[in-house]
């Protein structure tokens, strides 16, 4: 008996019991913040894209400038949006820290509903939360004054460079980073190995 019990001991795991990929370990906490701050019809693998892009997903990570986390928080943001849950009680555990980045997004893609188009609205809530909507909204007049569409992202990138003290080529490269991203990830938001496509077929 004694030894059954250890040749049981001894067995491989089953594949249920394999451990996830670490990239792979807060998707349900992605998940269920994006269904709660943006509904379940919302792609909430954006959410990760943007994690891949602030932090490489490391909960330990820390900024230059002070922000925290798994998405990049400043902590004056971070009490901000906890002020309105007091759920949101540690900024460095990191399933709470997806849950206020992603009500952060919540709050920014609100306010551009009205200032920008459909098609661009997340490019500007990703760049906002990079750089702060007052920037964007200074690039809005920069495009103006060039006679240019404010709502279109292609016309923000257009005159990024002339925009005064925004560090323009790090929010730009943010957002092409999220974008590029959300490509790696498969239908269910794991990342893919390189060559891979979502169904998992070589290119």
């Amino acid at each position: 008996m004694l030894a059954l019990v250890v040749a049981g001991a001894l067995q491989a795991p089953t594949a249920s019991a394999q451990p996830h990929d670490p990239a792979d370990r807060y998707d349900d906490t992605f998940r269920k913040a994006a269904k709660r701050s943006f509904g379940p019809a919302f792609d909430w693998r954006l959410f990760k894209a943007q994690g891949m892009a602030e932090s490489n997903l490391d909960p330990m990570a820390r900024s230059r400038v002070g922000a925290r986390g798994l998405m990049q928080l400043m902590p004056s943001t971070y009490r901000e949006i906890a002020s309105e849950n007091a759920d949101l009680a540690l900024i460095d555990n990191p399933e709470l820290n997806i849950e206020a980045g992603i009500a952060y997004d919540r709050r920014l893609w609100l306010r551009w509903e009205n200032d920008s188009i459909a098609e661009d609205r997340r490019q500007f809530m990703f760049a906002s939360y990079n750089a702060g909507r007052g920037t964007l909204l200074n690039a809005q007049r920069r495009a103006r004054q060039r006679q240019l569409d404010p709502r279109q992202w292609r016309n923000i990138e257009k005159i990024a460079a002339s925009v005064p003290r925004w560090r323009h080529l790090e929010t730009l490269d943010y957002v092409r980073k999220i974008e590029v991203n959300i490509t790696r990830l498969d239908d269910r938001g794991r990342i893919m190995k390189a060559g891979a496509t979502a169904r998992g077929l070589k290119r």
